[in-house]
């Protein structure tokens, strides 16, 4: 019973672990798009409304969740 509780609570720990890691890469990403564009990101899409940008960040981000997800699993 003890084996079973110690790869549960190491289940645990590398899950919270990987959440983490996945935040930050796409916090470093967030962070990477906006000192990258020449322009502010959120004043384009907040108050000009643009949803070509919009739609372009969600892909960006839902790319990267993708891979990084492929990688933690695999």
């Amino acid at each position: 019973m003890d084996a079973y509780i110690t790869i549960q609570f190491a289940e645990i720990v590398s899950t919270v672990f990987y959440t983490l890691l996945g935040v930050v890469l796409m916090g470093l990403c967030w962070w990477l798009i906006n000192r990258m564009a020449h322009f502010s990101v959120v004043k384009e899409i907040e108050e000009d409304q643009n949803v070509a940008l919009a739609v372009l960040i969600g892909s960006v981000f839902i790319s990267l969740a993708l891979i990084i997800g492929a990688v933690i699993t695999s």
